[in-house]
């Protein structure tokens, strides 16, 4: 198992693995995959080890939004749909 990156260092970084989005957002990781898998975070797939990587600032924003609409009580489908018109 790989040691962990100091929250430092997670913040100067242009990219970050999945776990370290949980970490940073404070989101599940089961619920992170699930977003990946449904389209709604994109990402970036490393040569050499095939790790999706995340682009942080981006990332962590985007979080941020898709909580805010659950929150406000809109589903998986419709925060899907308003992803797609925003992009």
């Amino acid at each position: 198992m790989s040691r962990q990156r100091t929250m430092e260092a997670i913040l100067a970084s242009e990219f970050v693995t999945i776990g370290e989005l949980a970490r940073l957002t404070a989101t599940r990781y089961s619920t992170l995959k699930f977003y990946t898998e449904e389209g709604m975070l994109p990402f970036e797939q490393a040569e050499e080890n095939l790790t999706r990587r995340y682009r942080r600032e981006e990332t962590v924003e985007r979080i941020s939004w898709i909580k805010q609409l659950r929150s406000e009580g809109m589903s998986v489908p419709e925060i899907k749909t308003k992803l797609m018109e925003e992009s």
